[in-house]
């Protein structure tokens, strides 16, 4: 099954609008990114060298020092520099195990607390989408102990449950998507063999705040990202046919009359059809019979009971 990508702007150079943004921003968050010593040149040309840094030890710290573009609202600084060196030094295994649990316990700390004064709502939707690269670095090559794997699971559900901040895309300051980074965090834990079953129900209850939303329409592809660590975990969560059927049935709880049309009603009935329509089809494009025939069934009646 394909999992789909986030969608990224790509700058050649800084456009008025990042300039206006790096001017206008607060001086604290200026100094903090581009880092000390650092300048915007300098890092786009550090992209442009495929982020090569021989020394081992300066790679380590300007890794910490990006973590501050990550609240950035220029695109540029947030998604192409800080986002994407950090992506790419992890899933080439050039930072650090200590780097990695200093950034894990610094981004734990940004999602699990309130925004601070000034942030336009990127700051957590991007802690969580590199949260997710580590752990995908911990499921791949396991480098987090159990309590800080519980941690994480215990972190992201927290978060993922909170999120009531809906944008996705703006033309001029790129992505937010709480929902979708978040999303993608919980599908490389799903991918995690060394969770456990009262791990999975944790991340389902959460996902499952998000997939029944009534609040806002999804139409930044959320549906999909909710829909992807569910499919796993419908291939590893040691769940019975009859739990997966409470779940759904726990989509579909609602005290509104999803026959009156309101917009609460209309959102609900749009965001889990989407969900629901996005699972049918990578169930029946599967080649996995046996989640077919636990979860095909649940889900068609689930449907059903839209309509």
């Amino acid at each position: 099954m394909k999992v789909l990508s986030r969608s990224r702007l790509v700058f050649g150079a800084l456009s008025l609008i990042s300039l206006i943004s790096l001017i206008s921003f607060s001086a604290i968050s200026l100094a903090a990114c581009p880092p000390v010593n650092s300048s915007v040149l300098e890092l786009t040309q550090l992209k442009s060298n495929q982020w090569r840094i021989a020394d081992q030890a300066l790679r380590q710290q300007t890794a910490l020092n990006l973590l501050d573009c990550l609240s950035h609202p220029d695109p540029l600084l947030r998604d192409d520099i800080g986002f994407e060196a950090l992506s790419f030094w992890m899933r080439g295994e050039l930072l650090s195990t200590e780097t990695v649990q200093q950034i894990r316990q610094r981004l734990h700390l940004q999602v699990s607390n309130k925004p601070v004064k000034g942030d336009v709502g990127f700051a957590q939707p991007f802690a969580a989408l590199v949260l997710a690269e580590i752990a995908r670095i911990d499921r791949r090559k396991a480098f987090m102990n159990e309590e800080q794997r519980q941690e994480m699971v215990v972190v992201a559900a927290q978060y993922l449950r909170q999120v009531n901040d809906f944008r996705g895309f703006d033309e001029a300051q790129g992505w937010r998507h709480g929902v979708a980074h978040t999303a993608d965090w919980m599908m490389q834990l799903s991918l995690n063999t060394a969770l456990n079953k009262q791990q999975h129900q944790l991340m389902l209850e959460a996902l499952a705040v998000q997939i029944r939303n009534d609040q806002h329409f999804y139409h930044y592809g959320e549906p999909d990202r909710l829909m992807t660590p569910v499919f796993y975990l419908g291939l590893r969560a040691d769940m019975s046919r009859e739990e997966w059927s409470a779940w759904f049935d726990s989509l579909m709880q609602t005290t509104l009359d999803l026959h009156t049309i309101s917009q609460a009603s209309l959102a609900r009935k749009h965001n889990l059809n989407a969900f629901l329509s996005s699972l049918y089809i990578n169930l029946q494009e599967s080649k996995q019979t046996a989640l077919q025939e636990k979860l095909l069934p649940i889900v068609i009646q689930s449907l059903k009971k839209l309509n």
